[in-house]
């Protein structure tokens, strides 16, 4: 199989102590902060857009076979590690949705942090919602 080798076009940064398991019960706010030679890729986001935040868990230790198989910490049973957020993960990416607060310059202000002071970016996307087609 062919590998992929990534280099991250930002990261994180939060003051928070604590950080929710999951974007999706979070109120965290923070900053990413995007390298000054991606910074013109910022231009049409804007406050109130809601954006995917990809990123590598970079705390996470190396995968190993019995991690296909967990137990989340809000649920009594064991899932495949596909079916979880877990940090835990053959290749560590993380995957969120954030509110965006503002932009200013390369820093995009936002909400919904679930990621740690110093995580890596690797790429943002739009968030768009599914619309019907012809809808």
């Amino acid at each position: 199989m062919q590998e992929y080798k990534f280099k991250p076009i930002g990261y994180v940064r939060t003051k928070a102590d604590t950080l929710p398991r999951h974007w999706s019960v979070s109120d965290v706010e923070g900053e990413i902060v995007i390298e000054p030679e991606y910074k013109l890729g910022l231009r049409d986001i804007k406050a109130g857009d809601k954006i995917v935040v990809i990123f590598c868990f970079h705390k996470s230790p190396a995968f190993s076979p019995e991690k296909l198989i967990q137990k989340p910490p809000h649920l009594n049973e064991t899932r495949g590690v596909f079916s979880t957020c877990s940090p835990h993960r053959p290749n560590p990416i993380g995957l969120s949705v954030l509110e965006v607060l503002a932009v200013e310059d390369n820093i995009i202000k936002v909400r919904r942090l679930d990621m740690y002071d110093g995580t890596p970016v690797l790429d943002i996307k739009p968030y768009i919602e599914y619309r019907p087609y012809g809808g």
